[in-house]
């Protein structure tokens, strides 16, 4: 699990020279941090968003290159994934990074109705309160920044092209 989270790490930072980051025994350490605390807010929540680390399905890897490692969680109902570039999500990110977030639905759930708006329309709620809050990704499932007015467990409905799927999503501090 480290190593699935080195690479995450290392393969989203940027360079101004145009080179490539190597992870580093610092890379590591963050990696532990991510990964711990991760699974505390997960605990703590009592949320159902389980972020995988292993190999994306063969359905969601296109454009990955390599075994494809990296952080996502699966849609309740399996037909999408939040693969997630940024691991834990955050509230606040005070590094200029953002919550980027792919949204990959398998192939087949792509178009049952082809009259039905592909825009992915995500309605949000923090779980154990009546905030909500609604977001939308247009031409539907693609690459995202998803941000949430405060931390805690999200409880996301989407909808696509006559589909919808759930997942929860937490975001630290």
């Amino acid at each position: 699990m480290l190593a699935s989270a080195t690479v995450l790490l290392a393969g989203c930072t940027t360079t101004t020279s145009g080179g490539s980051a190597a992870p580093t025994a610092t890379t590591a350490t963050a990696a532990t941090t991510i990964a711990t605390t991760a699974s505390a807010a997960n605990a703590a929540t009592g949320c159902d968003s389980r972020v995988e680390t292993g190999s994306l399905p063969d359905w969601a890897d296109a454009g990955f290159h390599g075994d494809a490692r990296i952080a996502h969680v699966f849609g309740a109902k399996g037909d999408i994934v939040a693969v997630l570039f940024a691991n834990p999500l955050r509230h606040v990110r005070k590094d200029g990074s953002n919550n980027k977030i792919l949204w990959v639905a398998r192939a087949s759930t792509t178009s049952p109705d082809p009259a039905a708006p592909t825009t992915l329309v995500i309605t949000a709620t923090l779980d154990g309160t009546d905030t909500r809050v609604t977001r939308e990704v247009a031409g539907g499932p693609g690459p995202s920044t998803i941000d949430m007015p405060q931390a805690g467990c999200w409880h996301l409905d989407l909808r696509w092209s006559g589909h919808t799927d759930t997942i929860d999503l937490v975001y630290a501090p």
